[in-house]
């Protein structure tokens, strides 16, 4: 097999938690990549009935011994060349990276054009809501392996060690943790009202503003995450992969905050992660080395 489907596309292993109800982790993140054209291999890494911030709920995490079991089954299957690329977020416990970085090194192995797209799901301004030693291998074991990661401001902080209280400090920040594409969601906006999306590439910065929707539903960096890749693989620049990617997110949070839906609406707005038709300031910000970059 070869990393083309008959369709174009690779396939994507996607892990994250799932929800039996609504559009977070792997429920976001799969249905935008098979929206989008993309065969999907999907793997929890946490059950839950609904996500955490609607209240308390059963958390189902496989075993250790388990998830490395079917990862395993994953790797040696004989279809992995079909993967063109890997997509993990949410961990349900420090032990699943282990996992996760030998399914991505034999992804690579096997197809050394695969993309691996690390999104460290692990809090927010609130701080840390995945245990410190699951954060700790999402930065000490699968940022290093990533060729792409997505984290939100508060977690670059945290990856980082430090707060960032500017954009170049979350450039500077960036290019340190190693990733050769960076996506910085809920960065600094330099328009009120705004929300920034900042990439971080080591030729450019880009930063990409929406108007700020009061309380989004949960579920945007997961989308996010997923969009990005998404653009990516189809051969987009990374600059316009971000434009389509901040647009798509906003559409589909303004409509459902219109709706006064708790849960991103993402089936009934699936012609915007297709063909968003929202406009974004797109911004080139000087580089942190201090030149600005084509």
């Amino acid at each position: 097999m070869t990393s083309e489907e008959p369709g174009g596309h690779g396939a994507v292993i996607v892990i994250s938690s799932h929800v039996a109800r609504g559009a977070v982790g792997n429920r976001a993140s799969v249905f935008a990549l098979q929206q989008l054209g993309f065969p999907v291999w999907a793997v929890p890494t946490v059950v839950l009935p609904w996500h955490p911030g609607h209240g308390p709920a059963t958390r189902i995490v496989p075993s250790p011994d388990q998830f490395a079991s079917l990862m395993r089954d994953l790797e040696s299957s004989p279809w992995i060349g079909e993967v063109g690329a890997v997509l993990s977020g949410y961990l349900g416990d420090a032990e699943q990276a282990v996992a996760v970085a030998s399914l991505v090194s034999v992804v690579k192995a096997r197809n050394p054009k695969a993309l691996y797209l690390c999104d460290p799901v692990m809090g927010d301004a609130g701080g840390l809501y995945v245990p410190e030693a699951t954060a700790a291998a999402m930065r000490d074991l699968l940022m290093p392996l990533a060729d792409i990661a997505t984290p939100n401001r508060f977690e670059l902080e945290w990856l980082a060690g430090e707060t960032l209280g500017d954009n170049r400090a979350i450039g500077q920040a960036a290019l340190r943790m190693g990733p050769s594409r960076m996506l910085v969601t809920s960065a600094h906006a330099l328009m009120a009202g705004s929300i920034g999306n900042l990439l971080v590439t080591p030729r450019e910065v880009i930063l990409a503003e929406h108007r700020s929707v009061p309380k989004p539903p949960n579920g945007t960096g997961d989308l996010a995450a997923a969009l990005f890749l998404a653009r990516l693989l189809e051969g987009r620049s990374a600059e316009k992969s971000l434009q389509m990617t901040a647009a798509a997110v906003f559409e589909v949070v303004a409509r459902a905050v219109k709706r006064q839906a708790d849960e991103l609406m993402l089936e009934t707005d699936a012609q915007s992660l297709v063909h968003p038709m929202a406009m974004v300031q797109m911004r080139r910000l000087v580089h942190p080395d201090g030149e600005r970059r084509a």
